[in-house]
């Protein structure tokens, strides 16, 4: 893979990352429950400094984990796909929707985080990488 791409449903904001994935995963949390609109949510983590803005410039939601740190949430203005995250919690990475990627063939996500507040009719798969709660 020599790079990252996507945006949002409208097209407005666009997103490329120049550098691999740190990591892949799927969050239960209560907080990306809402901001996906369903039982959880898939992301890439990388580096931040790897991420490129085109055309508009996210908006940003200034909001607090589930861990009860601050996080910023990346949106687009117009039509509110929810694009990115940076988390204090995790200095110098950004959390990526993988829903607004422009590839998702090679996605495989290889950890579940906040798995105790997975809604009751998700399947984890026997064996998968889990945590309660965040990543400990």
């Amino acid at each position: 893979m020599t790079k990252i791409s996507g945006g949002c449903l409208c097209g407005a904001v666009r997103y490329e990352c120049s550098s691999e994935p740190l990591r892949t995963a799927i969050c239960h949390c209560t907080h990306c429950q809402k901001i996906s609109g369903s039982a959880f949510s898939v992301n890439i983590v990388v580096p931040a400094p790897s991420v490129t803005w085109q055309g508009q410039s996210p908006t940003s939601y200034a909001d607090k984990g589930e861990s009860g740190k601050p996080l910023s949430r990346k949106f687009c203005r117009n039509c509110g796909s929810s694009l990115a995250t940076e988390a204090e919690a995790l200095p110098g990475v950004m959390i990526i929707k993988a829903g607004t990627l422009d590839d998702k063939s090679w996605l495989k996500p290889d950890m579940h985080l906040w798995t105790g507040s997975a809604q009751p009719w998700v399947q984890i798969e026997s064996g998968a990488t889990a945590f309660p709660k965040g990543r400990a």
